[in-house]
């Protein structure tokens, strides 16, 4: 394992990252479209119905339980380790579907998909914070933007692929075999006895994380919740095509992307003004989702959230990267990763346990829209009080820490 201190990251090692953090990406949509095909292929399996869905969602929810175990690796062992190790059981795990005939096998294959999967993204996050310290802001946008972006080339990949039956989408996991190559030549570990000085200790900052990490789950439910919801939203409507709701969620994955892209740019206005913007603008898009069966008009409320939640996830996981140095790096992207994927496994019941109370799905969505605004009006008054010293938000992305 590499530990060179003189080496300075660039254009290679940030494609090797980005490749890297899509994995998980990939993980929870390129088997969407060949889901129908599993169900028929399993039909005769008693619960078919409920369990091959769960083909698709699992690893989400092992991330949000294992992201923070993972996070304790990472700095125990090294980035570095974690993250091969990571690719090489990615890869096994991922195209373990292809042999195994049993679906409960399939199952325990994708479970420990989300396992290997926790390793690699909270493994690139903290090599991320790592490498870079002025250019860090710019490429936590990045990752976002190739993570939205590359969802929605996965999903046209797995319908391409599935036309081929259904198990062939998962030769795609192998890919992890072919980048864990450069992988082991261009990227290394720091080490912690040659990093910048810490001016914390080595111990987690629990109560300095517990605001961002709690703010990530609501926003978690926030972020995901039109990427799970706008295609039936979008059929209740009136839109029967599956093209044209394939495209229509494609355009919500752009304005994702283009919100994370700007993050770079944006963060020098500094969290205090942006997450209440983000919350407050992501509400009221759900809000106008809500308020009409207008398709334009469904949809330029979802880009408004769209947008406005690519920004959120950037500028919360720098809020926690703020608030760690490099011995417990690992440890605060691993626990603010496993609340992201808690929040977006929790989405759909959020939505589901609201449209009990308001008539509908398209009602439970403009109620999260309205809790995300009170949200985000309660982090205005939060934020315009004082902050204890040693918590300051740093207002330009250049008095950023990432040691």
């Amino acid at each position: 394992m590499k530990t060179e201190t003189s080496r300075t990251a660039g254009l290679p090692q940030l494609i090797l990252l980005l490749a890297a953090s899509s994995l998980p990406v990939m993980g929870a949509v390129l088997i969407a479209p060949v889901l129908p095909l599993m169900a028929a292929h399993f039909a005769a399996v008693p619960g078919a119905g409920v369990l091959v869905p769960v083909v698709l969602t699992v690893p989400a929810l092992v991330i949000g339980l294992t992201a923070p175990v993972a996070g304790q690796i990472v700095d125990r062992l090294g980035r570095l380790r974690v993250l091969q190790a990571g690719m090489v059981g990615y890869a096994i795990a991922g195209t373990a579907p292809l042999w195994l005939d049993s679906l409960g096998a399939i199952i325990g294959s994708r479970v420990l998909v989300g396992v290997f999967e926790a390793g690699i993204t909270t493994a690139a996050t903290t090599l991320v914070g790592d490498y870079w310290k002025e250019k860090r802001d710019r490429y936590i946008g990045l990752q976002a933007t190739t993570a939205s972006l590359g969802g929605v080339a996965f999903i046209a990949l797995g319908g391409a692929l599935g036309a081929a039956g259904w198990r062939t989408p998962f030769w795609v996991y192998a890919i992890a075999l072919v980048l864990v190559v450069p992988m082991t030549w261009l990227l290394w570990s720091p080490r912690r006895s040659t990093a910048a000085a810490d001016p914390r200790p080595a111990g987690v900052p629990w109560r300095a994380l517990a605001a961002p990490c709690g703010v990530t789950l609501f926003g978690g439910v926030v972020f995901y919740v039109l990427i799970v919801q706008l295609s039936t939203v979008l059929t209740s409507i009136g839109i029967t095509s599956p093209a044209t709701t394939g495209l229509l969620t494609g355009v919500l994955a752009v304005a994702i992307a283009v919100g994370a892209a700007l993050y770079g740019r944006l963060a020098k206005l500094g969290r205090r003004t942006l997450l209440p913007v983000e919350f407050a603008i992501s509400g009221l898009g759900l809000v106008v989702v809500f308020a009409t069966s207008n398709v334009a008009v469904v949809m330029v409320g979802a880009v408004v959230t769209g947008f406005a939640s690519g920004l959120l996830f950037p500028t919360l996981v720098s809020w926690v990267l703020d608030n760690v140095d490099f011995p417990q790096r690992g440890r605060g992207t691993g626990l603010w990763t496993g609340t992201a994927y808690v929040g977006q496994f929790l989405s759909p019941l959020v939505v589901a346990g609201l449209a009990v109370f308001t008539g509908g799905l398209q009602g439970g969505i403009g109620a999260l829209g309205v809790l995300s605004v009170v949200v985000g009006a309660v982090l205005l008054l939060v934020f315009r009080k004082p902050q204890p010293r040693g918590e300051q938000v740093p207002q330009s992305a250049t008095s950023h820490s990432s040691r």
